[in-house]
């Protein structure tokens, strides 16, 4: 924390032989410089000043005492505080509105420093407006109460000053939220002026105790110990996320058994089996609606670590006995990514392009769908992401995200001139406190002297998504749908896990079910071939004897009898079709296997053609899904082969 020194500068001069008359004086000719004196406000500072010729003891009455001024005698205390260094304390300066605070302090000594303030403000991107609300509100005041210049504040009076304006609202019940915001803002401007080291908080987790203050205050110290102990291990979310699941499920134990005094007497029946069952009917604090599936998993999850962590360390609050087992936890469907369609992709990029509301969170939008990456690991990307390779060309270095890896994604000329245009309008300054690592960091996404928040992109989202006529989009959807391009380009496992930061191989083939080519060819062929077997058969005409006659184009269609969706075997004298309904003939080939047949050296060259065409005939079957069909080929295939080679021995 950082504090005055006792011999700072002062601001404007308040040397002790000026008294009363000497500041009336000044006061009179001030009025007449700016063309507003009169006798009124002459009349008004005569009276002050003879009541309080120090004016600073006027600073030490009660803050009632101080507002009783009335409007003629306002204008002379504003003086005193913008040219002679009155500090009237914080209490008094929220109370006024200073309206001409502007036209006050040109001339002055804090000219020069709300410029030099204002023109930092610009820098960093804020809009006019913002820069002159932010200016009147926090650092006018600051550099009237402390007295001293810009560059000398620090962070003990942004704190004061915090901390009068939460009083302000405890006394009086009006909201201070607008202030806190300039403050905030101003905060901002200072870490990057380099006055301050450290940029102001945006929100952070609630204090445990205060977070689990429903549950019983036994079982609240020990959840406690052991998310105190996580933290040595687990990412801060990480425990964020088990302290809410564990406060639910203390909470249910307050209310069912408020006798209850620690975890290690928790019994199955009695604590377990009815919490199990409450889930069913638990609603969520956000919308009232009952809790998902997901969630009752993750919460009889975060319940069962901790029961098997605090046994496996040997803790004296475990349970003596296990009272989760595996069936207790609900089973996850298994979902498949939420990708965006072609046309709703192409509207919603349209929409962030054409009309994005703020520029920024549109181009890391388009820049997250172009790299497929997580948020987390969108808004962790430093300004020098890029890497230019060598007859490999540029690669953007994805940062450490949620499996704790980096990788390397490879970026075309487009994705090239999107980070062009980022770096062009991010918010330049100060680097900022990396919050994984603590050194200090330049964001490729900053903007008005703060890291994009994740809320401000998805607010963009939110509005690219209504302009492009859609329902609810959620950021994680930019990087499935990436993916799904990627899978239906074709893309191997090993590119996709390598393109995603994926660490298995199961992850990625989450992705390889939505469109696989191979289960497509599968189905066509198979849809072929069912609606082979079911086609109607044409009448078969009989001959004499009742045998069936039917004429050759009729069964082969005018093609090569091999190439006919029909079931073919080679025989000596020419070749049998049947269709596939009929089955294989149980007499096809059967001489070439009967032990008694043999060949002599003048019929080889018939085998070897036979034993062609039987090749062929198996690879038709094959391809056909035909598997006893093609078995029988391989069959005789090989009892060719044999036949062969006895003749060509004994010959």
């Amino acid at each position: 924390m950082q504090h005055a020194h006792a011999s700072a500068p002062r601001l404007v001069d308040t040397s002790p032989e000026l008294g009363g008359e000497d500041l009336l004086d000044d006061y009179l000719d001030r009025l007449a410089a700016t063309g507003r004196g009169n006798v009124v406000y002459e009349r008004a500072a005569r009276n002050f000043f003879g009541t309080w010729p120090d004016p600073q003891a006027w600073a030490a009455q009660p803050l009632a005492a101080r507002l009783a001024a009335d409007k003629h005698a306002r204008p002379v205390i504003t003086f005193l505080m913008v040219h002679h260094g009155l500090r009237p304390g914080y209490d008094y300066l929220l109370e006024r509105k200073f309206s001409s605070i502007w036209r006050e302090i040109q001339g002055s000594r804090l000219q020069a420093e709300i410029e030099r303030f204002l023109s930092a403000a610009q820098r960093l991107g804020f809009s006019l407006r913002v820069r002159l609300a932010t200016g009147s509100q926090v650092p006018v005041r600051l550099l009237i109460q402390t007295d001293r210049p810009i560059a000398e504040l620090v962070q003990d009076d942004l704190d004061a000053f915090a901390a009068a304006c939460h009083e302000r609202g405890r006394r009086t019940g009006t909201s201070h939220r607008h202030y806190l915001s300039a403050i905030s803002n101003t905060q901002t401007v200072l870490f990057h002026l380099g006055i301050v080291d450290q940029l102001p908080r945006s929100g952070g987790p609630t204090p445990l105790e205060e977070r689990l203050a429903e549950v019983a205050a036994p079982i609240r110290a020990e959840m406690i110990a052991y998310l105190q102990r996580k933290k040595a291990t687990c990412q801060a979310k990480t425990v964020s996320a088990l302290a809410t699941r564990l406060k639910h499920f203390g909470t249910f134990l307050a209310t069912s058994d408020p006798e209850l005094s620690s975890v290690a007497d928790l019994d199955r029946r009695r604590h377990i089996e009815p919490w199990l069952s409450s889930l069913l009917d638990t609603v969520s604090d956000k919308d009232g609606q009952p809790i998902s599936i997901g969630d009752r998993n993750r919460r009889v999850v975060a319940v069962t670590t901790f029961l098997t962590d605090i046994a496996e360390w040997g803790w004296d609050v475990a349970p003596s006995r296990k009272v989760i087992f595996r069936d207790d936890i609900p089973k996850l469907p298994q979902v498949l990514p939420r990708y965006l369609p072609v046309d709703a992709d192409r509207r919603l990029q349209e929409a962030l392009t054409l009309h994005p509301a703020n520029e920024l969170a549109a181009l890391a939008l388009r820049l997250q769908r172009a790299c497929g990456l997580r948020i987390g690991e969108l808004l962790d990307l430093e300004l020098d992401c890029v890497h230019q390779i060598q007859d490999n060309g540029a690669w953007l270095k994805v940062p450490l995200g949620k499996m704790a890896t980096e990788r390397m994604v490879p970026l075309d000329s487009e994705t090239l001139e999107l980070i062009d245009r980022i770096t062009q309008i991010r918010s330049h300054g100060r680097p900022m406190p990396h919050p994984r690592y603590r050194r200090p960091a330049q964001f490729l996404f900053t903007y008005l002297g703060r890291r994009l928040s994740q809320q401000g992109v998805r607010a963009e989202l939110d509005h690219a998504a209504n302009i492009a006529g859609l329902e609810h989009v959620t950021s994680h959807q930019l990087r499935h749908t990436y993916a799904t391009a990627l899978v239906n380009a074709g893309v191997s496992l090993q590119a996709l896990m390598a393109l995603l930061g994926h660490v298995s191989a199961e992850m990625s083939l989450r992705y390889g079910q939505l469109f696989d080519a191979t289960v497509r060819t599968e189905y066509e062929r198979a849809l072929d071939l069912a609606k082979q077997q079911t086609a109607p058969q044409p009448p078969a005409p009989t001959g004499p004897g009742g045998r069936t006659q039917l004429p050759l184009a009729d069964i082969t269609g005018g093609q090569d009898w091999q190439d006919t969706p029909l079931l073919k075997s080679r025989m000596a004298g020419g070749f049998c079709l049947r269709t596939p309904a009929q089955g294989a003939c149980a007499y096809a080939n059967i001489c070439e296997h009967c032990p008694s047949y043999r060949a002599e050296p003048s019929s080889l060259p018939i085998l070897a053609a036979q034993r062609v065409d039987a090749q062929a005939l198996a690879r038709d079957a094959e391809d056909r899904g035909w598997i006893d069909e093609a078995d029988r080929h391989h069959k005789l295939i090989n009892r060719l082969d044999a036949l062969i080679a006895d003749t060509e021995a004994a010959a």
